[in-house]
């Protein structure tokens, strides 16, 4: 693990906890996130980003 990871942040999908550092399998972990709030709304912002992007294809499709 490298110094600058060790002050990031991850939401672990499986606990639904964050992390600071990479503490659990990369399966289970999003990010990195700047900060420990970032990473709590990570579902959040996987969610709006999947919406752009469903949103996107429709609009290629056109």
């Amino acid at each position: 693990m490298t110094a600058d990871s060790e002050h990031q942040f991850w939401y672990n999908m499986r606990t639904g906890k964050v992390e600071q550092g990479p503490q659990s399998q990369s399966i289970d972990r999003v990010g990195p996130f700047a900060t420990e709030l970032e990473a709590s709304h990570a579902l959040q912002k996987l969610r709006a980003n999947s919406a752009k992007w469903a949103e996107d294809d429709a609009r290629d499709e056109r």
